[in-house]
């Protein structure tokens, strides 16, 4: 995707070829930075304190992390260590353990001198695979906003709601929940986005408003709770979500706030649509619900909060009464009941292990 008309990954390799370039999701939507990662624990600190962020480039992340560590040490004691050491600093999304356990099961079959080599291209190709899987998602959720817009009259808009960032600021590039949005404008569909603000974080105020502004998209920011008015109204004609993790019978772990969003979308009859690239399906879980375990973040995410004041000064300020106990869990889980199709890269899937399981048989055998 493009920023000030220039194309731009979400992580990159350097031109010294062995440090790599991320884009420092923490300085939006203020600024627009790069950080270069030198080591294994650049990696982690970027994922731990989400420089990046998004169940799929985190995991792109992960895979550079063991390249960085393979370039300082390419020892088998070394490989072991990078993957435990990242696969700590972020429980919930589960591309990081498949990025992970990809990285160390191709790596350890790689002589040490020629490790570091091997481990770079993984990398390389852990990030290809992400945008050939988004570009796939992409056209298939294209379908169903073509399918929405001939019901439409002519230039009329399809408003799609959408809650955090499942936009190419999560992915290595093009998106998952945004991708059929960004084909859709693309090929002239005329398309409006509800942007959630995504409290704690703010991740649809500070990234998605951001990316959708930069590519040309109209949308409008709202409260979180705004979402359930505007079905009631008939404003909404979709919801598209992403996840960061998803069973093997189609329960949805996303972004905290997601559920509420599914609850309002089925008492209004508004399609509910979750995008997932294949990797973010754990098909060792069946109840998302009891079984996916939810990162509780620092209470600071919720009690203060970061803006810029008119002078331009960037501060971060409190919003809650002193004294008052804060509790931050990041995540909550969408039952497949409330779910009306999976977004995948092998078309449309039915929430349910039936449809999972057929789309993607070899994960199954895999996980067996």
């Amino acid at each position: 995707m493009k920023v000030n008309g220039k194309p731009y990954r979400t992580i990159w390799l350097a031109d010294d070829g062995r440090s790599v370039e991320i884009i420092d999701q923490t300085q939006f939507p203020f600024a627009f930075e790069t950080v270069t990662l030198n080591s294994m624990a650049d990696a982690a600190h970027a994922i731990k304190v989400m420089q990046v962020r998004g169940a799929p480039l985190i995991g792109a992340t992960a895979a550079y992390g063991v390249a960085l560590a393979m370039n300082a040490d390419p020892s088998d004691a070394s490989l072991h260590a990078a993957c435990s050491s990242l696969l700590e600093t972020r429980p919930t999304a589960v591309n990081l353990r498949w990025a992970l356990d990809r990285a160390r099961k191709t790596l350890i079959q790689v002589a040490p001198e020629a490790r570091t080599d091997a481990a770079y291209a993984f990398a390389a190709e852990i990030c290809d695979e992400d945008i050939g899987i988004n570009m796939a998602i992409g056209m298939n959720g294209m379908e169903i906003i073509a399918e929405i817009a001939r019901r439409k009259k002519p230039g009329e808009p399809v408003n799609i709601l959408t809650h955090c960032n499942a936009g190419w600021l999560a992915t290595v590039d093009w998106g998952t929940a945004t991708a059929p949005i960004y084909m859709s404008h693309d090929n002239g569909l005329p398309v409006h986005v509800w942007v959630d603000e995504t409290r704690p974080r703010n991740q649809g105020a500070f990234l998605t408003a951001w990316e959708l502004g930069h590519h040309g998209v109209p949308h409008t920011v709202i409260a979180d709770n705004a979402g359930g008015h505007l079905m009631q109204h008939g404003q909404v004609d979709l919801v598209i979500t992403g996840t960061d993790r998803t069973t093997a019978t189609g329960d949805v772990c996303n972004k905290i706030g997601t559920y509420l969003k599914a609850l309002a979308a089925n008492d209004c009859g508004v399609p509910f649509y979750v995008a997932l690239p294949s990797p973010t399906i754990d098909f060792s879980l069946s109840d998302g619900v009891r079984e996916i375990p939810i990162e509780e973040r620092g209470g600071e995410e919720v009690s203060h909060i970061t803006g810029q004041t008119a002078n331009g000064t960037i501060e971060t300020i409190s919003i809650v009464a002193k004294g008052s106990p804060v509790a931050n869990p990041a995540f909550d889980v969408t039952p497949a009941s409330l779910v009306t199709g999976l977004i995948t890269e092998r078309g449309v899937l039915s929430a349910n292990r039936q449809a999972i399981a057929g789309a993607f048989p070899e994960r199954v055998r895999l996980s067996a």
